[in-house]
């Protein structure tokens, strides 16, 4: 009973640690998530993008993360190889400099942290107080699962289990390595492997050469989930977690030997046993840091290991053709299966129209923008399609509720290519506009407006996810983000306002087309967001009106 109190026990502190990491990155996700294309993209050279991997490390709470963002911009061509890979490398440094933050004795601050952000979270309307909220809730579970870590971890020190184990991992520094690479890859986070190991070795649980070769282990696990999680993605973007693979995994099995073999580890300044892992882990990662200047150089071996697909330029993209089956039309369930990956694929296309547009305000090009106008031929046919095939779908008889489904489906449609409406027949227009016309927007004011265009490219990608799943939480995030959209567009004709008043030339001369612009993303994310009223209103979760009731005077004979 003993040994199953233990294990019950130790398994809620780890599963407490695993869920508050993920709180704390999904709430910054939630409230950022928009501003990190930017912070990527934006990089140039090795050690702004290794200063910038190691800020969104830290911001993100996992390596690993990052590792997959970057993996995702290097497909779309916005990142080159040796910039994606100094910045996962400096996302590996800023993970342990997390956990230096993490490891402190805090306890005084949980009831702070679970009173602040409890208040945040529950009464306030405020969508970013409330991921605020989340956020500051998600360091205090953080707190809490480590103290039970150090609970749980010492009723057993002083027994004859652990200290057996540790004197075996101590005699075979090997297996104790693979154990901290599997523990990292299993929980699928280097930041609660690495602290629940100097939890357990600052309690004396573990002897500190054990833990070191745990903590080393654990970064070679951390870069294996990237590697995992990227198999499925063009060899473009799994060469860079490859690459982050075969860097750390050297690195850290020569780390393993050195700190087992020789006396490395006493060149170190006297402290505690668990802050000489974190100092240790640290370290490790700084030394990665020396690679950057030959990040690049990495790239043609392992192109020839995994080559790209050779390109047949005549080819469509998948994504550009029509998925609408006529044979399926027997069969309306199927049908209807087929209509909901037509539309699917116009918010694809809309994406791909919607990426560069912003582009065209910093440097226009025409090429770029008839690029752009000829994907809106692409949603205008799949639209037609779609009519099309509706219209054979009614001819076959269907249940209410597949035909209110096919309702929405078709009104979502039209919503989309609406929205290429906007960015073909607006947004490019005033691009156009203000490069014929010399214009300059302040460097504020086109903050402002990228900010709104990375918004909506992040509430694209949530409602394509809306679209597959119909998940009624998700659809009330979609809902809250047209809200918060509606903020920003308030918040930056404010702000231009001010800017006019306070007499900028600059914000003056292109007052039209900043306005215009603050309107157009305005109007494409109410299309985008529109996919969450059927659902949300079908569940409950929507008033018919958002107008006060009152009671209408009643009018007297004479009138």
């Amino acid at each position: 009973m003993a040994l199953l109190s233990f294990l019950t026990q130790l398994a809620g502190a780890t599963m407490l640690l695993l869920f508050a990491v993920r709180m704390v990155r999904t709430g910054i996700e939630r409230a950022y998530g928009a501003s990190f294309r930017r912070t990527v993209t934006a990089a140039r050279n090795p050690v702004g993008a290794a200063g910038a991997g190691m800020i969104m490390a830290i911001i993100l709470q996992s390596s690993a993360a990052v590792a997959l963002l970057v993996a995702g911009f290097a497909v779309s061509g916005g990142l080159g190889f040796g910039t994606g890979l100094a910045m996962i490398l400096g996302a590996d440094l800023g993970s342990s400099l997390l956990i230096q933050v993490l490891s402190l004795k805090l306890d005084w601050l949980v009831p702070v942290l679970l009173a602040g952000g409890g208040f945040l979270f529950l009464k306030s309307s405020r969508r970013g107080l409330k991921q605020a909220g989340r956020i500051i809730l998600g360091i205090a579970f953080i707190l809490i699962a480590l103290r039970f870590l150090r609970e749980t971890m010492d009723p057993i020190r002083d027994s004859s289990f652990l200290p057996a184990i540790g004197g075996y991992l101590a005699r075979d520094f090997i297996t104790a390595f693979l154990t901290g690479a599997a523990l990292a890859f299993v929980m699928h986070s280097s930041v609660a492997t690495v602290l629940m190991c100097v939890t357990v070795v600052s309690i004396g649980a573990l002897p500190l050469s054990v833990g070191m070769s745990l903590v080393l282990g654990a970064n070679l696990g951390s870069a294996l989930i990237p590697v995992w999680l990227s198999r499925g993605l063009p060899p473009i973007s799994t060469r860079l977690p490859l690459a982050n693979l075969i860097l750390r995994g050297t690195f850290a099995f020569i780390a393993v030997i050195a700190v087992n073999r020789t006396p490395i580890v006493s060149y170190l300044p006297d402290m505690s046993a668990g802050q000489t892992l974190i100092v240790l882990h640290i370290l490790f990662n700084a030394s990665l840091l020396l690679t950057l200047p030959f990040c690049a150089r990495l790239e043609g071996p392992l192109r020839r290991v995994m080559p790209d697909p050779p390109s047949q330029l005549d080819d469509v993209p998948m994504h550009h053709r029509s998925v609408l089956d006529e044979h399926a039309l027997a069969s309306p369930a199927q049908a209807l299966a087929c209509l909901r990956r037509e539309v699917l694929r116009m918010t694809q296309v809309l994406q791909e129209m919607v990426e560069p547009v912003m582009n065209l305000y910093s440097e226009f090009s025409t090429s770029e923008m008839r690029a752009i106008r000829a994907k809106d031929e692409i949603l205008n046919t799949a639209l037609d399609d779609i009519r099309h095939y509706a219209a054979e779908m009614h001819k076959h008889e269907m249940p209410k509720r597949m035909r209110k489904d096919l309702r929405e489906l078709m009104e979502y449609a039209i919503a989309l290519e609406a929205a290429g409406d906007i960015v073909v027949k607006r947004l490019t227009s005033l691009a156009a506009d203000k490069s014929e016309q010399s214009l300059t927007l302040s460097k504020t004011g086109l903050d402002e407006l990228t900010a709104m265009h990375d918004r909506i490219l992040q509430n694209l990608a949530l409602a394509s996810n809306v679209l597959i799943s119909g998940d009624v939480e998700s659809a009330r995030l979609l809902l809250e983000e047209k809200t918060e959209m509606a903020r920003l567009h308030r918040q930056t004709r404010k702000k231009h306002l001010k800017r006019l008043s306070a007499g900028s030339g600059i914000s003056l001369d292109s007052s039209d087309i900043h306005l215009e612009t603050a309107n157009a993303l305005k109007d494409m994310n109410s299309q985008i967001a529109s996919l969450a009223y059927p659902i949300l209103y079908r569940e409950g979760q929507l008033l018919d009106t958002r107008l006060v009731t009152t009671m209408r005077p009643e009018h007297s004979e004479e009138e």
